[in-house]
Parts: C-alpha cells; structure tokens; sequence
C-alpha cells in the first residue's frame, strides 16, 4: 500500500491550512460565542464548529457565516448519537493503561465528519473512520506530537520576550490542528462518495 502522506508533509499542510483559513476560523469562533446561548441556533453552530475541517480540506476558505448553514441543524440527532457512541467506546478504552485509548480517539476521528459530510449513518461513520485511519494513526499522532513540540518552542521564546505573545501564538495553534484535521480528513477519504448527493 503506497502511502497517502508523510508526518513532514502533514506538519507543513496544517499550518497552510490553518493560516489559510486563520480569519474566517477567528471570524467563527466569534460568531459562534456571540451566539452560544441562543437556544437551537447553538447546537447547530457548535456541530459546525466541530465538522469545519471537512469544508477546509477541499482547499477552499471558509467563510465565518457558515456555522450558520441549516444543514448543520438537521444533522442535530446524528451529531449526538455519533458523540454518544464514541464516548462509550473511548471512556473503557482511557482505562486500559490510557494509549487504547489514544489509538481509538484517532480511529474514530473521521466519525462525526462523516455524518454531517457524508451523510453517512453514526454507527457505520465510526467503522468507515475506523478503516480510513488504519495504517496512519501513528502519522498523525506524530504530526500531532510535532506541533504541540513547535508550539512549545515557540511559545516559549516568545513568552520570554512578552507574555502577550504566548497568548498569540495559543490563537495560531487551533487553526493549525483544525487544519491538521482538515489535512487528513481530505488524504484519507477522498474515496469515500457522499451519501448526500
């Protein structure tokens, strides 16, 4: 099986994703907090929130105003069975020694993207996100590993020049592991059809 991609290649995509995409995600979370307690509205926001790294791996930029789509609400039902299920596997899964479940919270990464983007149902989105992942858990824990290591770095130089640039660079660091999901979520499923269409 030829390789999708390299830890090196995932590393520098998410952070061009997530600088791509770095306004409109800021411009998001804004929104979404402004929002957070309008009852209804806030549960279709924050499943858009949570699904925005299926829109980022087409390589478009995403506008802020799209945690505001009606798709987002109609799949209420399905974002909470999907969270359920993967909560009842990960919580026994953290008890065996904590790595089990590492490697489950990879497997089922893909999940809920795959019901608010795929339409596929929650049940079936964890085994296919369980398949589409097989092979690259550790490339993504890696490229995972290699940015909390950069934003570590980083933070700290820049901390010690000024405090307020810590705060700065903790702004650049969740675009960049949206984009990271983005990354892989685009590599791996590309051949994966949509249900929706």
């Amino acid at each position: 099986m030829e390789s999708k991609f390299t830890v090196s290649q995932a590393f520098l995509e998410s952070i061009k994703l997530g600088f791509k995409n770095f306004l409109s995600l800021l411009g998001a979370v804004i929104l979404w907090a402004i929002t957070i307690w309008i009852p209804y509205l806030n549960v279709g926001t924050t499943v858009a929130m949570v699904t925005l790294p299926a829109k980022m791996s087409r390589g478009t930029i995403i506008s802020p105003l799209e945690i505001f789509d009606g798709k987002y609400r109609k799949y209420m039902g399905e974002f909470f069975l999907v969270t359920g299920l993967k909560s009842i596997v990960l919580f026994p899964a953290f008890l065996f020694m904590y790595f089990p479940g590492v490697v489950m919270t990879y497997a089922y990464s893909f999940a809920t993207l795959f019901v608010v983007d795929k339409g596929i149902n929650p049940s079936e989105a964890l085994s296919v996100s369980n398949r589409c992942t097989h092979g690259y858990k550790w490339k993504m824990f890696f490229t995972h590993l290699l940015i909390f290591i950069a934003l570590g770095i980083v933070s700290g130089i820049l901390g010690a020049i000024h405090p307020i640039l810590t705060i700065i660079v903790l702004l650049v660091f969740a675009p960049i592991l949206l984009g990271a999901q983005a990354f892989f979520y685009g590599k791996l499923t590309e051949d994966i059809p949509s249900l929706e269409e």
